[in-house]
């Protein structure tokens, strides 16, 4: 954990204040205490002037969404935040505030986190701090300052990896050797997205923001828009010095969630997530942080950290070979008459139980394959391997569905897991099943048996 926080991935939420959906769903500060104990690590609020224009709501703007006082919201962050890991909680501002509220936001910050609070004292480092050296600290970040917005053509790369001013769009310190400032960071979009204005009324009030408030912000650099698709490698040659943060685009307003490994085969740190429903997106999300203790860190592959041969950078889409098999023996599967009642799959007759097995991970090692159906029988024992051939197996992740098999309607669901591949020792294992929700159950379990055939030459 003492590399710099670039080198990283960052368990990380999107919109972290709403029980549902993104237009109509309550506020509430549950759902932060729910993420936080879950080890997520970046918490995002969006913050607006009440109707009196003398506080600040956290609400989902120009929506039905119920407001949620700020302060309730920062209190609630300094009591959670450390209470599933000590590494430091990243709060996430989409500022639509005033000078006046933002020196009343600077205040709040002060009072509530005190010493806790991060900051950066000089413009520009020589590389990002650790999370070893940042332990139960507090770091704020907004998005981009709309003058900033203003006065670039929106970041757009270029196929030489320049943006289309042609300058370089890696920020350099000021002896000019691309050292990053602490607050090199970029927000990407999953798709389009028209941007918010930064406040309410005048615009012209919101360029200068408040001394103090500016004072605490790690702010953002710069703005990339539907670049993963385009400019891949010049996106992991950014992602190897800064932080961007690629988050949901608007039209889901279901607070449904896209493939997050789209995000990480790129090297983006940041991948935000709606963490309020589920979803299979959100079982590979929980699957990827159950790495290294489960602490909301997870050290990036070298492949996405350092640059190869004559400065070749990691293309996933370039021609790999395969570097490890991971062989995988569904034995049998057990616990399911204690989790659910005789009537749960079928009124009449016991369930049909099949298992799913998923390589999630770069497009050369994604592979779905499954067991044979096992009919009336709540006891299963399959004795069925599976061979995967792995051309990124730092990358991958293991997806195991049980579902019950239904003729004439959709196969109903029974338990899921999400593993690492890096993380998964080989041997007999007792793998527990999850619901859709991502609970636990306390009986269900897959016995399965694990080996990892390694070809690197």
């Amino acid at each position: 954990m003492t590399a710099p926080l670039s080198h990283y991935f960052i368990y990380t939420g999107h919109n972290s204040y709403l029980t549902g959906n993104q237009v109509s769903s309550d506020c509430s500060d549950a759902h932060i205490i729910k993420a936080l104990q879950r080890a997520v690590r970046v918490i995002e609020l969006d913050i607006w002037p009440n109707s009196t224009k003398d506080d600040i709501h956290v609400l989902h703007g120009r929506t039905l969404t119920s407001p949620l006082l700020l302060i309730k919201c920062l209190k609630t962050i300094k009591e959670y935040a450390f209470a599933k890991s000590p590494y430091p909680v990243i709060i996430t501002l989409e500022d639509h505030l005033k000078p006046d509220l933002q020196a009343k936001v600077a205040d709040m910050l002060a009072e509530i986190f005190g010493d806790m609070l991060y900051y950066p004292t000089t413009e520009s480092l020589a590389e990002f701090p650790s999370p070893e050296s940042l332990k139960n600290r507090i770091i704020i970040s907004t998005k981009p300052p709309k003058e900033y917005l203003e006065s670039k053509d929106k970041g757009t790369l270029s196929p030489n990896g320049k943006d289309s001013s042609g300058d370089d769009p890696l920020p350099k310190d000021s002896s000019g050797t691309g050292s990053p400032p602490l607050t090199s960071y970029l927000k990407l979009t999953e798709g389009d997205e028209d941007s918010e204005e930064q406040c309410e009324g005048d615009s012209n009030a919101c360029r200068a923001s408040a001394p103090e408030y500016k004072r605490l912000i790690t702010k953002p650099k710069g703005q990339l828009k539907e670049a993963l698709q385009s400019h891949g490698v010049d996106i992991v040659r950014f992602t190897q010095r800064n932080i961007p943060r690629v988050y949901p685009k608007g039209t889901r307003v279901t607070s449904s969630n896209y493939d997050p490994h789209a995000g990480w085969m790129h090297g983006a740190q940041m991948v935000a997530f709606n963490m309020q429903g589920y979803s299979k997106s959100l079982w590979i999300m929980y699957g990827m942080f159950k790495a290294n203790g489960g602490c909301g860190y997870l050290k990036k592959p070298d492949i996405l950290i350092y640059q190869g041969p004559n400065k070749k950078v990691f293309d996933h889409k370039r021609e790999q070979t395969v570097k490890r098999t991971l062989k995988v023996k569904v034995y049998m599967g057990d616990g399911w008459n204690l989790d659910f009642t005789t009537t749960h799959f079928d009124t009449y007759s016991p369930p049909d139980f099949y298992t799913k097995i998923h390589i999630v991970g770069v497009p050369a090692d994604v592979v779905k394959k499954k067991t044979s159906i096992i009919k009336d029988d709540w006891f299963l024992y399959w004795d069925e391997e599976f061979m995967f051939p792995l051309t990124v197996p730092e990358l991958a992740l293991v997806r195991i569905e049980v579902r019950d098999y239904d003729r004439s309607e959709k196969d109903n669901f029974g338990g899921q897991t999400c593993l690492p591949v890096s993380e998964i020792q080989p041997g007999f294992r007792a793998v527990p099943l999850y619901d859709k929700k991502g609970e636990k159950y306390k009986y269900v379990k897959l016995q399965i048996s694990v080996r990892k055939n390694c070809f690197y030459s």
